[in-house]
């Protein structure tokens, strides 16, 4: 079963006078379980891709199924709950609230949820991760690496079927990156269908599949 599911979509921005054809009639499926990147020069369209893709924005036109849910015409509100039961996301600078330790940025996701037993499912989503001994410390007491376990712990927080990741390594060095890879395969591996926005070819090669855009548009897709 297709976990995205895409046909024609179509988004358009209206910048003063000019409009600017983000995506293009993009049709494309990905299914549950699989590891995609998605790649293109700047203004290719892969922020908007990656946008439609997280429930953070509508189509003009064209259909996304997310998980067999259409949510292309959905409010703001009804996006919002499938953003929280559906997607996890990781984020290239982390996106971690400064003041706030590492458990308690973790627990965001089930704060807003209203979830149960929130304490003891961000411990356990800091284990997973292997940055349970960092609970007690805020992100300026830790390393970049650290900072984005802790990322994506939050993102995993609340077991969701669907990871996003836009550029996920990209403040990293190149050992971290790797290490950081090798986890989001090992997530993979679990059964949690994964989607990384990248511009570098080596991150890529971690994914089982690429997906190539120019101009809003897919113009070549490579499996591996």
């Amino acid at each position: 079963m297709a976990m995205i599911h895409l046909e024609n979509i179509v988004k358009i921005y209206k910048i003063g006078d000019v409009q600017v054809n983000a995506l293009n009639y993009v049709s494309l499926d990905i299914d549950a379980g699989q590891m995609v990147s998605i790649m293109g020069p700047s203004g290719s369209g892969k922020s908007t891709m990656m946008n439609m893709l997280g429930c953070l924005d509508r189509p003009n036109s064209g259909k996304y199924e997310l998980d067999g849910i259409d949510v292309s015409h959905m409010s703001d509100d009804e996006l919002a709950a499938v953003r929280n039961r559906k997607i996890g996301f990781v984020f290239q600078s982390y996106n971690l609230l400064p003041r706030l330790n590492a458990l308690m940025n973790v627990e965001l996701p089930l704060i807003y949820s209203g979830a149960g037993n929130r304490r003891k499912r961000a411990i356990e989503a800091m284990e997973a991760v292997g940055i349970g001994k960092r609970a007690r410390h805020k992100p300026s007491e830790m390393s970049g690496g650290e900072q984005q376990r802790v990322a994506i712990a939050r993102a995993l927080v609340n077991d969701p079927p669907l990871i996003l990741a836009d550029e996920p390594t990209g403040n990293l060095d190149t050992r971290t990156s790797q290490n950081i890879m090798e986890f989001l395969q090992q997530l993979n591996r679990k059964g949690i269908t994964i989607v990384i926005v990248t511009h570098e070819e080596d991150i890529a090669s971690f994914t089982s599949r690429t997906i190539y855009l120019r101009d809003g548009s897919i113009v070549q897709e490579k499996v591996r």
